[in-house]
């Protein structure tokens, strides 16, 4: 009951802090030269992006360049950063492609869910991370980054996953979301109230009745995807692209507004004390 509750409360305090209408934060963002480096449910996203952006009337470019530089004027370019499973090579060919002296206004980059496993070293993977940002925001001054949490997947049921737990071996979401969860809490301590975070994990973990869905493992409670927004456990279906869709436009948005996401940073401390 108590997870339920902070999970409406979540859900509450995001949608206060964006008060901006989506025409207005569609607008804004269609002035903006934002650069994402992403794999497939990054790509779910974007779909989604470009399904509000037609349906509010707002011209969006969203174009798929190799390098930040190419984005030549405003809008959305996008890079499919290699590979998956190797999240150290995805971050240096982040910082390849974004480069130095970068005109981006807006720059973040996405793990996926398939980049971790139980054996990944968190606190190393969140090290070369922030690690990697704090170099690029030194060789991009202009640049605002946008921090994004692991996205979560479902979790294995069925009699399989009952034998597995039978034998005391963890179905498959069990062990992984409990590690993903790990380093959303390294990202949301380290930067919320400070600098923009899209919270992918938070939004997917929280159905549209508020309830949060879960996953246990060795007394440890941590969040997964909720199953309505994905047919196949991991990637976005129709929902769950437009719910991510609009809280990537509204971040960004706040993030672009700075009295917004001054008075969001100052929320999100209180509520997290």
């Amino acid at each position: 009951m108590r997870r339920v509750l902070l999970a409406a409360l979540t859900l509450m305090i995001s949608n206060a802090l964006h008060a901006g209408t989506l025409t207005d934060d569609l607008k804004l963002l269609a002035h903006e030269r934002i650069y994402f480096g992403h794999q497939s449910v990054g790509k779910n996203v974007l779909d989604g992006l470009q399904e509000l952006s037609v349906a509010a009337g707002v011209p969006l470019r969203i174009a798929q360049l190799p390098r930040a530089a190419d984005l030549d004027g405003p809008g959305v370019g996008h890079l499919f950063v290699p590979e998956n499973g190797d999240p150290l090579r995805k971050l240096a060919e982040f910082k390849r492609a974004l480069g130095t002296g970068s005109q981006a206004d807006i720059a973040l980059v996405k793990f996926c869910y398939v980049d971790i496993d139980a054996h990944t070293d968190m606190r190393a993977l969140f090290d070369e991370y922030r690690q990697t940002i704090d170099e690029l925001r030194k060789a991009n001054p202009r640049t605002t980054f946008v921090h994004v949490t692991l996205p979560l997947t479902t979790v294995q049921t069925g009699p399989k996953a009952w034998v597995k737990r039978l034998l005391g071996r963890a179905p498959y979401g069990t062990v992984e979301n409990v590690k993903r969860e790990q380093y959303n809490a390294l990202l949301r301590r380290t930067y919320t109230g400070r600098e923009p975070i899209f919270d992918l994990a938070r939004l997917e973990s929280i159905a549209a009745d508020g309830t949060q869905a879960s996953v246990e493992w060795d007394g440890v409670v941590a969040p997964a995807m909720a199953a309505a927004y994905t047919d196949d456990g991991g990637h976005l279906n129709h929902a769950g692209r437009l719910r991510a869709a609009k809280e990537f436009v509204a971040t960004i948005a706040a993030a672009r507004r700075p009295q917004q996401f001054q008075d969001s940073a100052a929320t999100a401390v209180r509520f997290s004390r």
